[in-house]
């Protein structure tokens, strides 16, 4: 990522949003903004299924942002999407019209993963970050909560309840009356009830709101005299007696009341009054800093190499009890292979990306050890699609879990896999790289080579060393016909130039 520009895309459950910003001195200055009130998740049925009217808006939108991202490098463009589409059923089909509206891959990222990029871009922003902190973030479809100090979260949690969810259910005609609002704001102080004792024993010195339900009420409450300043709990008293008072919401007249947030007032309300009754809060401020802007921090953290990622991978393997020397071996001589199918993995500034992902999966596949030996690689694969991984998006972690339950078995588990995929390359060096160290005898990597021969393999090594190592040899026979079975081939060849196919 070589220029100065960097953008990101937050496809939220009532917004899409596209942020432009520009580097200076490891800082991030705003540049552009684009924003489309898409309300993805005013489309969700109540069986998860994305209605076709909800998925016209959003490609829609992201069509348009498409133009503004021409010119970008790919690996300085990263999307993200949230709630709606974490849930919904049909998100799949989406996603593939959505990626090729955008122009750039889409990443559904977790509810933590949210959570964290969100306090990351708050930090950013605030005038003192060292002082500890609770920020909540109401989405249209989930809430986040982080307290963090500095630039480190110290407790993340996402909700399932959002202002566009809450504004269909409790409020679908717009009809404002004392009834609606107790029925939401108890539904929210239930959710609220599973984290706010875990999050008051931490305690926090300011309460921060960000994104658009926390602006909006910031705007109305100051620009109607409701409030000194920020969000307080008077302030939403009184403004709950005006929203009392209108009784429906195309009789409500508030200066600083933009229309497109007009549909979300109520459910976005309720939640936050939920919020101070839970969480005993008083007075809370208002930063601009959000989703958008933490994703190009991290962004720009990967640019610079200090990839989230990698910490997280580290983390894993001291959790689990990686045995971290046969996991480095394998990982070495699974990139060693690598090369000689993607020579260019090997030159260039920093880590060819599949390379990246072939490394993560091998220092984690081991990880199921700490369940069961016995179909280890099938608990290290359900570990790494479900557990919280910082950094990693859903699709991510999908991503190694696949990687790490093919690295040993039947490769009829993952036959479903696009034949054109990279990650054919990456399961053939990883299981290799296995069956090679299966000794665990710290043998470095080995004199064999890979590489590519049609949609097959051949493996090249030294006869007088695969002569020492009968083990291997029988292991590398049988891997033959793993892949002979998903219709490759795989070849060894010995120096001598002998076939032993199978």
């Amino acid at each position: 990522m070589m220029q100065e520009l960097i953008a990101a895309i937050d496809l939220g459950s009532n917004s899409f949003r596209l942020q432009v910003g520009r580097i200076v001195n490891d800082q991030i200055y705003p540049l552009d903004g684009l924003k489309e009130a898409v309300r993805l998740a005013a489309g969700l049925s109540s069986n998860k299924i994305l209605d076709a009217a909800a998925q016209q808006r959003g490609l829609a939108a992201l069509q348009r942002f498409n133009e503004r991202l021409r010119g970008f490098d790919a690996d300085s463009v990263r999307a993200v999407a949230t709630n709606t589409l974490r849930v919904a059923k049909n998100a799949p089909g989406f996603l593939v019209q959505a990626e090729a509206a955008l122009g750039v891959p889409i990443e559904v990222i977790a509810g933590r993963e949210e959570a964290r990029l969100i306090y990351v871009g708050v930090a950013h922003t605030l005038p003192d970050p060292h002082r500890q902190q609770l920020v909540v973030d109401i989405g249209g479809g989930s809430t986040e909560f982080i307290i963090g100090k500095s630039f480190e979260p110290i407790l993340l949690e996402s909700l399932y309840m959002g202002c566009v969810s809450y504004s269909l259910q409790y409020f679908p005609d717009g009809k404002i009356d004392k009834r609606g609002l107790k029925d939401a704001e108890m539904a929210a102080s239930r959710e609220l009830q599973a984290i706010a004792h875990a999050y008051r024993e931490v305690g926090w010195e300011v309460a921060v709101g960000s994104s658009g339900s926390a602006k909006a009420l910031v705007e109305i409450l100051e620009q109607n005299g409701l409030s000194d300043g920020g969000i307080t709990r008077e302030g939403m008293e009184r403004l709950k007696a005006i929203l009392l008072r209108a009784g429906s919401l195309d009789r409500l007249q508030l200066a600083g009341l933009k229309g497109d947030r007009l549909p979300v007032l109520l459910g976005g309300f309720a939640i936050m009054s939920a919020v101070f009754k839970e969480f005993g809060v008083e007075r809370m401020v208002f930063s601009e800093g959000a989703l958008r802007l933490g994703v190009l921090y991290d962004l720009l953290g990967r640019y610079h190499h200090h990839d989230l990622r990698d910490a997280t991978v580290s983390a894993f393997v001291a959790r689990y009890g990686v045995d971290r020397r046969q996991a480095d071996e394998v990982a070495n001589t699974a990139a060693h292979l690598f090369a000689g199918l993607v020579p260019e993995s090997v030159h260039g500034e920093g880590a060819h990306p599949d390379l990246r992902y072939l490394r993560w999966a091998a220092l984690l596949h081991e990880i199921g050890i700490s369940v069961a030996h016995s179909s280890y690689h099938k608990h290290s694969a359900y570990i790494l699609a479900n557990a919280d991984m910082p950094g990693f998006s859903r699709m991510d972690q999908g991503r190694l879990a696949r990687l790490v339950l093919a690295h040993r078995g039947k490769l009829e588990r993952v036959a479903a896999l696009d034949p054109d995929s990279p990650d054919w390359l990456l399961i053939l060096c990883l299981r290799l790289a296995a069956v090679i160290h299966r000794a665990r005898d710290g043998r470095g990597v080995p004199p064999i080579q890979l590489r590519r021969d049609g949609r097959g393999f051949i493996v090249t090594a030294k006869e007088g060393w695969l002569k020492q190592l009968p083990l291997t040899a029988a292991a590398i026979d049988e891997e033959q016909r793993q892949w002979f079975s998903v219709g490759r081939s795989l070849v060894l060849h010995t120096h001598t130039g002998r076939t032993l196919a199978a």
